[in-house]
C-alpha cells in the first residue's frame, strides 16, 4: 500500500485535524473524509486509484453506506469480499484497522 504507515490510533487521532496527512494512502484518505462527513470527497479518493484493492474495498463500503447495494456488491466482488453485514461504523473501523500498521 502506497503512503505513510501509521497505527490505527494515530489515524483516528488525525481526525482531529482539518486535513488528512498529505502522504496518507488514498484508501485511508477516503476513510478519513468519510469520518469527517464528506462522502463525495471520500468517494473521489477511493475512485482515484481504482484497481488498488484497498481503494476498491473502501469504494465498496462507501456505496454500501450510500445505500446502493448493487454497486457496493460489484466492488466487494472485485476485492473478493462478501458484502459486509456489520453496522457501518464497525466496518469503517475494521477497514481502517486492516489498512493501518
Amino acid at each position: 500500500m502506497k503512503g505513510i504507515a501509521m497505527t490505527l490510533s494515530e489515524f483516528e487521532s488525525s481526525l482531529e485535524t482539518k486535513e488528512p496527512p498529505s502522504s496518507l494512502h488514498l484508501a485511508l484518505q477516503a476513510l478519513w473524509w468519510d469520518a469527517k462527513g464528506d462522502w463525495d470527497k471520500a468517494h473521489q479518493c477511493a475512485q482515484a486509484d481504482e484497481g488498488d484493492s484497498s481503494c476498491d474495498w473502501v469504494h465498496a463500503y462507501l456505496h454500501r453506506k450510500e445505500g446502493d447495494a448493487s454497486n457496493a456488491g460489484y466492488w466487494y466482488r472485485r476485492v473478493g469480499k462478501p458484502m459486509a453485514e456489520t453496522p457501518l461504523p464497525d466496518e469503517w473501523r475494521a477497514i481502517a484497522k486492516a489498512l493501518t500498521s
